[in-house]
């Protein structure tokens, strides 16, 4: 009987060994796939809000995106100047294109471009022809050069009567 006793106890020692061990090599595993992966192991991961895509917990609203600008922000006005410089400088050398094809040669989208150009037309550096996606932007504003160079009927007009 002291046999079986001994024996009882020593394989339920092996039995507690045995789980242990197991235990220690799953949580062994775990740390190192968490390492391998980049991740903390004791740490759940971040959890992101109903419906967002993924990505959208990686960085926050505030961070700069890939191009340096923060998204969702209002630009400086020396970037909105310097924007409107290049794209002067470009429609210079390029007269007749649309805002598509000049967002495309600067490297920019042409919702980034609506306000330089805007404000270009407002200054009349730049005119326009053309309608809505067939816009089409020249250097020069207004009244071409010939019809300045003539002046208008109107002010000859008045100046025949003065």
């Amino acid at each position: 009987m002291a046999n079986n006793n001994l024996q009882a106890e020593i394989q339920s020692r092996i039995e507690a060994f045995v789980n242990d061990l197991s235990n220690l090599v799953k949580i062994a595993a775990l740390e190192s796939v968490a390492q391998a992966l980049g991740g903390d192991a004791g740490a759940a991961p971040k959890r992101r809000g109903p419906g967002r895509p993924r990505g959208s917990a990686k960085r926050a609203a505030g961070a700069p995106s890939a191009n340096g600008r923060r998204k969702r922000g209002k630009r400086s006005s020396s970037d909105v100047d310097a924007t409107s410089q290049k794209v002067l400088s470009h429609v210079r050398a390029h007269p007749g294109q649309r805002i598509d094809e000049i967002g495309s040669a600067l490297g920019a989208s042409s919702k980034e471009l609506r306000l330089p150009v805007q404000k270009l037309i407002g200054a009349k550096s730049l005119r326009t022809t053309g309608q809505r996606r067939g816009t089409r932007y020249f250097a020069g504003g207004g009244r071409g050069a010939a019809k300045a160079a003539r002046g208008s009927r109107r002010g000859k007009r008045r100046a025949k009567k003065a």
